[in-house]
């Protein structure tokens, strides 16, 4: 099974993505092609594999970013269709694609998020050895309703804050929620105003807003440096 739509990849503008204010970014829908999409859906990770982030410290005095996680290991027992989708994201192709969208080569690595009821993450500007991340929205619009959240907000701050600072969502100057329905992914570039952050999730009990994330890492040296030094703080 191919799970890329590379029609909906070609397709995507990168001169345009560079130039969206406040940062690059793009909310595309049908970057995975359908049935590609319900079969990862149907194999997501089981929650008993995931470890509990819940109230970790942040630096800078931003509040924790409370979620189940999950990183990829080439080790990893993965259903079937996952096994073929990261084999897939590692590909030439889907690589090309994001040299394309960023102007430079990365280096990948995975992880799953599973965030429940009543947990958020703050705004924030992500650690320096990323390019950004290309984040797969997997709730199905059966599943998960708008109103309960989940949606990845695009903060400006217009160059007012520090990315060693915490502010909240309601002081930056505009707010932009990219849509997490409809087979939509979220595709953005790391800069130093690169605010971004999800609002506290009001599903109910039991429900979990579900994402998959690509983590776009800076190649070299210092980005292994970097990589190994943001990892060891959190057990990686």
């Amino acid at each position: 099974m191919e799970y890329l739509d590379t029609g909906v990849l070609d397709g995507l503008d990168a001169e345009r993505f560079q130039e969206q204010p406040p940062y690059p970014w793009i909310n595309p829908e049908g970057v995975l092609r359908q049935e590609a999409l319900c079969a990862l859906r149907e194999n997501l990770p089981g929650i008993e594999t995931f470890q509990t982030r819940i109230g970790e410290t942040r630096r800078y005095g931003q509040k924790p970013h409370d979620r189940y996680a999950l990183e990829y290991r080439s080790e990893l027992a993965l259903p079937q269709p996952w096994r073929e989708f990261i084999a897939e994201l590692q590909s030439d192709r889907y690589m090309g694609f994001l040299t394309r969208m960023l102007g430079c080569p990365t280096a990948l690595s995975f992880h799953w998020h599973y965030t429940p009821r009543g947990c958020s993450v703050s705004p924030h500007c992500d650690a320096v050895h990323k390019l950004g991340s290309h984040i797969f929205y997997m709730n199905s619009d059966e599943q998960w309703r708008p109103e309960w959240g989940g949606q990845t907000v695009v903060l400006d701050d217009a160059g007012r804050f520090s990315r060693r600072s915490a502010p909240d969502f309601d002081d930056f100057e505009s707010r932009q929620e990219a849509r997490a329905d409809a087979n939509r992914s979220f595709l953005f570039a790391r800069r130093g105003n690169s605010w971004h952050g999800v609002r506290e999730i009001q599903c109910p009990e039991g429900e979990m807003r579900k994402v998959f994330i690509v983590v776009l890492n800076r190649v070299g040296l210092l980005g292994r440096i970097s990589r190994g030094r943001w990892q060891r703080r959190r057990g990686y």
